[in-house]
């Protein structure tokens, strides 16, 4: 059993891989929950989402998110009206969330309206929300309030320097249904190549999530969402820096060292492999860039023999 930390484009990109080489049955994935926002009244998860949308080959290829083949009628009549555009839903992506708001609306916890989602969608990898709880990622500008993460991201474009970070609702939130679990009997814990400050942090401020990670820290391997000093998309380098952090692959194994015991960085950072291994991380050095299912498949072989 496979189970991956996950949140973005990343993790949906190397998950889609993972199901190349491993039966999809034998994989759980952790969906960060922090980007989770209620936008016209709607429930909505971009990061799980993401990852479903990618697993059932329906996500947009050219922004590796939403669906492909969208429509926005209802977008373009809300912006006629005058209401609230700057986060786009479009028309069939809006299905999604009205199931979901319905089903929790009803009673049911996330993690149920999630399974019943990805069969839907006929994604056979088990999703699990890292919590049913909110657990909400807050930023508190360095020129301006606290905003939340969707705020941050999608309206401000995270073009705005950052000065602290913080998970509303995460000290109190419990574990979602099989987390832990899905964590003590993995074979490998994979961490995708997922912003560390906004996508990894939040599952592991959920009380026990990063004890449980910990305790399998020789088992757990990570790809770096750093190469040569930049993010291959969104703000994980700026953060980084804004945490105090190094945007390198050097700084992400600093900052995953207490819980992470293998590091996989890109062939355009080999000569960085030595110092990666001085944070007390085993470095493995490899193709990361995924271009295409088939190099994510290739580098999905490789993460899952690294800790062997």
């Amino acid at each position: 059993m496979i189970t991956a930390l996950a949140g973005g484009v990343g993790a949906a990109r190397l998950l889609r891989g993972m199901v190349e080489v491993v039966p999809p049955a034998e994989i759980t994935a952790i969906v960060n929950v922090g980007d989770d926002t209620v936008l016209h009244g709607l429930h909505i998860a971009p990061d799980l989402d993401t990852v479903m949308y990618t697993l059932a080959d329906a996500v947009d290829p050219a922004t590796g998110w939403g669906l492909s083949g969208e429509t926005w009628t209802v977008m373009a009549s809300l912006e006629r009206l005058g209401g609230i555009t700057w986060f786009n839903l479009g028309d069939q992506d809006l299905a999604t969330h009205l199931y979901r708001t319905q089903r929790l609306q009803e009673g049911a916890p996330l993690g149920v309206v999630t399974g019943e989602l990805a069969a839907a969608w006929g994604v056979g990898v088990t999703l699990v929300p890292v919590s049913d709880d909110p657990v909400r990622t807050r930023l508190g500008l360095r020129d301006g309030p606290e905003v939340g993460f969707q705020e941050y991201f999608v309206h401000l474009r995270h073009d705005v320097a950052v000065a602290s970070v913080r998970f509303e609702g995460a000290e109190s939130a419990r574990p979602g249904p099989g987390v832990l679990e899905a964590i003590d009997r993995a074979e490998v814990v994979v961490v995708c190549p997922s912003n560390p400050v906004v996508s990894i942090d939040p599952l592991l401020a959920v009380p026990g999530v990063l004890d449980h990670v910990r305790h399998r820290r020789d088992r757990v391997v990570g790809v770096s969402p750093i190469i040569a000093g930049a993010a291959l998309k969104g703000p994980a380098d700026r953060l980084l820096r804004e945490m105090g952090g190094d945007a390198s692959v050097v700084g992400v194994a600093r900052w995953y060292a207490p819980w992470m015991g293998t590091l996989v960085i890109d062939d355009a950072d080999a000569d960085k492999a030595d110092a990666v291994e001085a944070q007390g991380v085993r470095c493995v050095v490899a193709p990361t860039v995924m271009s295409s299912v088939a190099r994510s498949a290739a580098l999905c072989e490789i993460v899952l023999r690294a800790v062997d």
